[in-house]
Parts: C-alpha cells; structure tokens; sequence
C-alpha cells in the first residue's frame, strides 16, 4: 500500500478524512429536516447552507493538518497545491435530492496526486456507510472488505445512472438507456454519482454510467471501484485523466458487455 503524507498530528490520512467526512456529515443530517435556504446556481443545479457549512468544515480541517496540500471543492475557489498532493472535495454530492428531502447524499473526501486518487472516502451520512480505499489496500464499507458484483452478464443486471444538469448531455444519457433497456435486468436513477460509483465497489449497482461529471464527484468513487475489482473507463473505453467528465464503472463482464452494446 501506498505512504500518504503526514499530518500535523501525526495522524494517518484515512484516520483524519474519515472523521471529517462525519463530522461534515453531521451537519448535514442536522439540515435535513429543517427549513432549507437553497440558492440556484443553475438549470437543475442548485446549492443550500448545509452545502456552504461542510465545505469550511472540511476546508479548515483538512488545511489544519495538511498545510502545504491544496485543495478543489465543488463551491470555493481552488487553492494550489505547494506538496504534490491536492485534496478533492464534494462537500454534499446529491444536492437536489437533499432539498428535495429525497434521504440519499453523500459527502466525498479523496487525496490526489497527479492525475490519480491515493485515498478516497464517500460517506452516506443518514445510513452511517462510510465507503472507503486506499490505492493497492483494497475497497471497505465500514471496514468490511467489499468487491464488485460477479454477475456475468447485464440481463441479470442493474445500471445506475444520472442525468447532470446540461441538456444534451442528459439527452444522451436517456438515448444510451433506452438501447440498454432489452438488455439489462433494470435501472435506478440515483441523484448522487459518488453513491452510485460506490454502489458499483460494493455489488449494489453492476454499472453506473454518467455523460457529465467534475472531478469531486469523480475521485473516491473511481478508487473505490478499481480497489474493489471493477472496471473505470471514460465513454471510449479508455483510462480516466484528471480532466475526465464521463465515466462507466462496473464489473469486468458488465463493463465488456456495456462497452459493446454501445459503442
């Protein structure tokens, strides 16, 4: 397994994300079922307080320990990088359906170098899952070992997938689901990648799919699933870079299958 750089403290970097990645998700459950302030930052896009509010905790926390490391997050500008390493965060991927009141939003926390994530956490704070990897350690849930699905094929299948807030990107996504759609057992739409991405590590999901995301909402998800044996490709079947903005997870077989279904 890989080094990871040292905090402040002294404290491991897993150690340190996974409890901030609670303690932002705690705000964010106490916001739930009180009134929301929600500003709209764009067609179907949208950001509240409790967004702002785990963005500075994470921010403050993460800078505390890792002074050098920079940071991009989803709501503030980004600060360079004077180490190597860059701190990628959504402080609540799964806005919409957090406003909406829809129980199912995750916070994501992952620790990049170069092109690649060394570390990613994805955290379901309502459900306590907290989903995490370390690169060549392996992919967890709660710090249980998990793996993706052994189905060999998508009949059996289920695909998860979400529109984004461009038009014709969201077009596309419904075009390439209904040529899925005889082929595969069915679907879900989520409204949060990360969880979707780490429904892929754990064998909920066979694949997920999406034609446009940001690297925050991109980062723990594609650890979680390469650590726990799948298969993470942009549309064209090729490795992911750090300014990729479609991905296709699953399993072996299933992304195979996928990938020849609608190429």
């Amino acid at each position: 397994m890989i080094k990871l750089p040292t905090s402040k403290s002294g404290r491991g970097a897993l150690e340190i994300a996974s409890a901030v990645a609670r303690e932002a998700g705690d705000i964010l459950v106490s916001a739930f079922s009180v009134e929301k302030h929600i500003q709209i930052k764009g067609h179907g896009n949208l950001v509240t307080d409790a967004d702002l509010s785990s963005e500075k905790l994470i921010i403050g926390k993460l800078r505390s320990e890792y002074p050098g490391s920079g940071i991009t997050s989803e709501e503030s500008e980004s600060l360079p990088s004077e180490t190597g390493y860059t701190w990628l965060i959504d402080p609540m991927d799964g806005t919409n359906n957090f406003s909406f009141g829809i129980p199912f939003f995750s916070v994501c926390i992952a620790l990049v170098k170069e092109d690649g994530p060394l570390m990613a956490i994805t955290y379901d704070p309502l459900r306590q899952e907290l989903f995490h990897a370390v690169e060549g350690g392996g992919a967890y849930l709660n710090g249980r070992p998990i793996s993706v699905s052994n189905r060999t094929d998508l009949k059996s299948g289920l695909v998860g997938f979400d529109i984004g807030y461009e038009m014709g990107k969201g077009q596309e996504i419904l075009e390439v689901a209904k040529t899925l759609r005889p082929h595969v057992f069915s679907f879900r739409v989520l409204g949060s990648g990360a969880l979707g991405l780490a429904y892929v590590s754990c064998a909920r999901l066979d694949i997920y799919m999406h034609r446009r995301l940001y690297p925050w909402d991109i980062a723990s998800g594609r650890l979680l699933v390469a650590e726990a044996g799948g298969t993470v490709t942009d549309w064209e079947g090729k490795p992911l870079s750090k300014d990729s903005t479609e991905i296709v997870a699953g399993n072996k077989a299933s992304h195979k299958e996928f990938m020849g279904l609608v190429s």
